[in-house]
């Protein structure tokens, strides 16, 4: 039986029959070769391919690497016989078989039904593209959130948000602006230009300020708390293309040679619904784009933002508000802290004005000594490391290692003298009244004297009496001088004691005939004291200010972050070898920080200038002084080492 004349029976009928069939005029045959013809509908094709082509494997390589892309179906034609072996080509790419011969009809329903195959394999790959993309956004944007939310610096976050906006938009340049103070109506607040970033040119940016109105796009965006994209600022003039009556100011372009084209701004609401600072993204560049210098780049290479960059750039917005105000709310929290501890700075100088300055003195020197202990790399402290609010929680302890000194009585706190003012004054009132009773007694000799023997034979007596007065004035001069002598606060003179012995063993009579001795038992006492002005009962009331210190700072709620400052103050008087105050810690008790406010507070209190008491030590004294300390086993060796190696006390006393 003879076949009908519309049977194909080889490539060059087939390729015939597409050009010539009504039924595949949509088909487009883009290429065509020796053994093989491309026909394309659509975004899908197919090759194919005869015997001459797929029996040669170097001609066969482009069209299986083709194949396997998922755009084209590789599609061999010929007999059944002439697919023998052809198992080996499938394992490598997908491909399908036209049987010849085969009719117009056949050929008509089987390229169909390749190409559609073609489109679904094409759509399932474009949704495992768009579901692989998601995933990688999602990841991203799980990353970025955690980045941001756990920056506390509020400059790097604002340029961390700004970064990470561009990178998931590909925008070119950007700006950030925070919404600046307290109105409810937002118009009534201004915005305050912040971060600036450019990947192709650089320019140099200060901060300002500006109303929020409707005039600019980044007030319109506060007002209106939408997303404002604007494909082309440069087409904003163009009818129809301009629905925000904006008007785009080309000077800048014009200074810097940099246009603005496309532009995308993003309001950033925080938890409680409120606009809080606005992310405005420049000319988002094409996949490839160069930098862009020339006034051609902003026409090729810069497209509009797309509804994937405001979905992405809006999910950030929306982490990056809720970080921006915890950030901000930590800014406070951190004033509050900052207000809280200078306060209580000032309340503490405010009762002792003699300390004026040592509490700030001692927190710059211990954070000082810190900060170059972070650095060892090697010895005893190489592994050691101060975090910034480790450094922020020693400066705190540092501030508030005297505030005890609030329990403890003021006139003990600035007492400057063996005796206290009123007391010395007492002294000094008493000897003023032995004195006039001296003088009264040696006139009433006088008079006595002239009623017995009258006023010619008891003129001859009255030169003695007023050598025996003058001896005997000059002589409570010498107690008086040697009382205000012994009442300052430095080492006695040999003797000393037995000199108050004796003037304590004086007596004289009171205004109702009483003996009275020239110095009380207290006030015996407190002369007697071989150097310093305290008592050893004033003395165990001063220290107790660090126990006062410990209870009071224990009493706030520092948290995590500060939360050994009550430890750290309230052990800055222990020493290595237990002998210090008020627990008689011993060194592996004592934590590191504690030992670093040990030789602050030791170096600060000899070398201050501002003690009524006492003269400021040189620095090489006060040095000397600590070393003693050292080598009695009392403060850290290695520590001072680092205080002296590093000139820490430089910090607080210039050197010349």
């Amino acid at each position: 039986m003879a076949e009908p004349e519309d049977t194909i029976r080889s490539l060059e009928d087939l390729t015939r029959v597409l050009s010539e069939d009504p039924r595949f005029s949509s088909y487009a045959v883009i290429a065509r070769g020796e053994g093989f013809v491309e026909v394309r509908l659509g975004e899908g094709g197919v090759v194919l391919v005869d015997g001459r082509l797929w029996k040669d494997e170097r001609a066969i390589e482009p069209h299986l690497v083709r194949s396997s892309s998922g755009s084209t179906l590789l599609v061999l034609v010929g007999e059944d016989a002439d697919f023998a072996g052809i198992e080996a080509l499938r394992d490598r790419a997908d491909l399908a078989l036209l049987t010849l011969p085969m009719s117009r009809t056949r050929l008509y329903v089987n390229l169909r039904n390749h190409l559609d195959l073609v489109a679904l394999r094409q759509r399932a790959q474009e949704r495992g593209r768009w579901a692989e993309r998601y995933r990688y956004e999602l990841g991203e944007l799980i990353a970025i959130a955690r980045a941001i939310s756990s920056e506390r610096d509020q400059a790097k976050l604002l340029g961390l948000i700004l970064e990470k906006s561009r990178y998931v938009t590909g925008a070119d340049a950007g700006s950030v602006y925070i919404v600046e103070g307290q109105a409810l109506n937002p118009r009534e607040r201004t915005l305050r230009f912040m971060v600036s970033q450019n990947d192709s040119l650089q320019i140099d940016f200060r901060e300002f300020t500006m109303n929020i109105d409707d005039s600019s796009i980044v007030g319109r965006a506060v007002i209106s708390r939408q997303v404002i994209n604007i494909p082309d600022l440069y087409e904003l003039d163009q009818e129809g293309k301009n629905p925000w009556g904006f008007k785009h100011d080309k000077s800048f372009d014009r200074k810097t040679g940099y246009q603005g084209r496309s532009m995308l701004t993003v309001p950033m609401i925080n938890q409680r619904d409120e606009v809080i600072g606005v992310i405005q993204l420049i000319n988002k560049r094409r996949d490839g784009a160069p930098k862009l210098l020339a006034p051609a780049d902003f026409t090729e290479w810069v497209v509009p933002f797309d509804k994937r960059s405001e979905e992405l750039s809006s999910t950030l917005a929306s982490q990056a508000g809720i970080s921006l105000e915890n950030t901000l709310l930590y800014v406070d929290i951190q004033r509050l802290f900052d207000g809280f501890v200078n306060a209580a700075v000032t309340a503490i100088e405010s009762r002792d004005p003699t300390t004026s300055g040592h509490s700030y003195r001692v927190a710059t020197l211990t954070v000082g000594l810190a900060e170059i202990v972070d650095k060892e790399a090697s010895g005893p402290f190489q592994g050691v490391r101060f975090s910034p609010d480790h450094l922020k929680e020693i400066e705190y302890a540092g501030l508030l290692h005297d505030f005890g000194k609030v329990g403890v009585r003021e006139q003990v706190l600035v007492k400057a003298k063996k005796l206290y003012e009123p007391d010395r004054d007492l002294v000094l009132a008493r000897f003023d009244y032995i004195r006039k009773s001296v003088e009264n007694e040696a006139l009433k000799r006088k008079l006595d004297l002239v009623v017995k023997e009258g006023m010619g034979s008891a003129e001859r007596h009255f030169a003695e009496l007023d050598e025996g007065l003058r001896a005997k004035l000059a002589e409570l001069d010498t107690y008086i001088a040697f009382i205000l002598k012994a009442n300052e606060p430095t080492v006695l003179a040999e003797g000393s004691f037995e000199k108050l012995a004796e003037i304590a063993g004086l007596q004289y009579a009171d205004a109702r005939g009483q003996a009275q001795s020239y110095l009380t038992g207290a006030e015996v006492s407190a002369l007697r004291l071989p150097r310093g002005s305290l008592t050893s009962e004033e003395r165990l009331e001063i220290e107790s200010h660090v126990v006062h210190t410990y209870n009071f700072l224990e009493n706030i709620p520092w948290g995590r972050k500060y939360g050994k400052i009550p430890t750290i103050a309230g052990s800055h008087h222990e020493k290595l070898d237990g002998t210090g105050y008020p627990r008689g810690l011993k060194a592996d008790e004592i934590r590191i920080e504690s030992r670093m406010m040990t030789i602050a507070d030791i170096f600060d209190a000899l070398t201050a200038s501002d003690r009524p008491y006492k003269k400021a030590v040189p620095v090489p004294k006060a040095l000397d002084i600590i070393g003693f300390e050292v080598k009695d086993g009392k403060c850290d060796p290695d520590l001072f080492r680092i205080f002296v190696e590093a000139k820490v006390w430089q910090v607080v006393i210039p050197s010349d």
